[in-house]
């Protein structure tokens, strides 16, 4: 039976139930989290079998004692610490899956690259939306040449849960994640990457703290302890009770983004909104596709022949997957990760150097947005 762990107890670690659901040779045997609340949260979603750890050292001292190796462990830690605790891995030969963003900073991703490298440790990042039906259909079409030579694209993400999920505990805070365009935003520049199929060389942007700065009801930081999120009821956005006192987040943000292979690409981030909404639309020089929905029910649509203001697109294609949130594509990747971790593939759907380029982008889009908009060219990975 193989044995993985979890580091950190906070919302992404329900992948840790994911690993027994495709695969029930496999169990999470250990969590790491140093906060009461993350031990309790590690018990009642692994059971009071489960070994729960303040540090990785005590993770892996313990491990060797038992005498038997991890096949892998989980990192979905807080952003700030992701760096600390994926090197700690790498380091001490674990297979290392990285829930994204890599890191906070670039420099750090770039280690992270050549930590795994000069190791030889697998390191698997979590980019789970390049797993998702809608980003499937996108890219099959683009592949298929149905829109010609893609030109721009464009993606719209109104985050409506976004008062209640981030800006009430780290979050919200630069100090902890830099920027949403990285905890949020990695995801889209990512596939934006991925359909493009390049890299941005240089962004400009411009972004603020536009309604959450004004709210009255505010809660002490917690730190690094992860807060659940509330029933998403609050309304009107300025009224949201219980924010972080510390917020220094922004809450809107807009990126224009030049791949290095001629494409143009925005990403537009907006956290007060009443609904969620995540659009991509992607121009070819013979047409263009465009999502309305991303999971279960939702449509992409493609128009590739000449008309005037056409509501019915010449084709649609269904979306499958996940009426709520992202659970069919958290399934699809962790079984990879599985195949990964266990030698079955050598390759893996999101390429490390993707990730890194993700982390990048985001980097230079929030030096962008906070010294005025001034255009910055994104740092070039590092050897």
């Amino acid at each position: 039976m193989g044995e993985f762990a979890i580091i950190g107890a906070g919302d992404r670690s329900y992948l840790g139930q994911v690993i027994s659901k495709v695969d029930p040779r496999s169990v999470v045997s250990d969590v790491v989290d140093p906060f009461e609340s993350g031990k309790r949260r590690a018990r009642e979603m692994f059971g009071d079998q489960v070994r729960v750890h303040d540090t990785i050292a005590d993770l892996l001292a313990t491990r060797q004692q038992l005498g038997t190796p991890l096949d892998g462990a989980l990192v979905t830690s807080p952003d700030a610490v992701h760096f600390e605790h994926a090197s700690a891995l790498l380091k001490a030969g674990v297979t290392t899956y990285l829930e994204k963003p890599m890191s906070i900073q670039t420099e750090d991703a770039d280690a992270l690259l050549r930590l795994a490298d000069e190791t030889g440790t697998r390191l698997f990042v979590g980019h789970n939306m390049r797993f998702m039906g809608v980003i499937g259909i996108l890219k099959k079409l683009i592949d298929e040449g149905r829109i010609g030579a893609v030109q721009a694209i464009w993606c719209r993400h109104f985050v409506g849960f976004g008062g209640d999920a981030y800006f009430r505990d780290w979050h919200a805070e630069q100090r902890y994640g830099n920027t949403l365009l990285l905890q949020k935003g990695a995801h889209d520049i990512d596939v934006i990457h991925y359909l493009a199929g390049g890299y941005t060389r240089r962004v400009q942007a411009f972004g603020r703290l536009a309604v959450f700065g004004d709210t009255v009801d505010r809660e002490p930081s917690h730190g690094l302890d992860w807060v659940d999120r509330r029933p998403m009821t609050n309304w009107p956005p300025r009224e949201l009770t219980g924010l972080n006192a510390d917020l220094d987040m922004e809450d809107l943000a807009q990126v224009n983004m030049m791949l290095d292979n001629g494409i143009l690409a925005s990403y537009q981030q907006c956290h007060f909104t009443p609904d969620y909404w995540r659009n991509y639309t992607v121009i070819g020089d013979l047409g263009r596709i465009e999502n309305f929905g991303d999971g279960e029910g939702g449509v992409v649509k493609l128009w590739n022949r000449r008309v005037n203001m056409a509501y019915e697109a010449d084709e649609e294609f269904p979306i499958t997957g996940d009426f709520g949130g992202h659970l069919d594509a958290d399934e699809k990747i962790i079984s990879e990760f599985l195949d990964y971790a266990y030698g079955r593939i050598d390759h893996t759907r999101v390429p490390s150097a993707a990730a890194r380029n993700a982390v990048a982008t985001g980097v230079a889009a929030a030096w962008s947005m906070r010294h005025d908009g001034v255009p910055v060219d994104v740092q070039p990975a590092k050897g």
